[in-house]
């Protein structure tokens, strides 16, 4: 693991070059079975896309699932602000998903289906959308 050390009134890090990626990328492989999990990255993903950071959730295995109408809902514990509230805000301040097409394909899941802001994207997409500046980067 690098540490970068950042002056953050000039973006720079101590040896003078560009210190951390401003994108993020959240990448949930948990659906509402952990939704304690879920509702974890989608405060690191609200948190980042509210900041104005470029904001992408990239979702795999059962996560797919939540980018259908409909499927997330609840809260996941006592305290926890509900998932279609931090999905607005998500989506309120820009951030976008990814859906991998071999997990919703496998699961034959209806496209019709998928929430507005969500698209049916793989990794070639993903590695596009993070271009040469790179990403700060989450895995749940």
């Amino acid at each position: 693991m690098r540490t970068v050390l950042l002056d953050t009134s000039t973006g720079t890090n101590r040896g003078g070059g560009t210190s951390v990626a401003n994108k993020a990328g959240i990448r949930l492989t948990t659906g509402l079975e952990d939704s304690e999990k879920v509702t974890v990255a989608f405060l690191v993903a609200v948190g980042a896309a509210e900041a104005g950071r470029p904001t992408l959730m990239f979702l795999t295995k059962e996560a797919v699932r939540l980018a259908l109408d409909g499927v997330a809902v609840g809260v996941a514990c006592d305290g926890c602000p509900p998932l279609p509230d931090l999905m607005e805000r998500y989506e309120a301040a820009g951030g976008r998903y990814y859906v991998c097409p071999i997990c919703f394909d496998a699961k034959k899941l209806d496209k019709a289906a998928l929430i507005a802001s969500a698209e049916l994207q793989g990794t070639a997409p993903m590695w596009q959308w993070i271009g040469d500046e790179g990403a700060t980067t989450f895995s749940y």
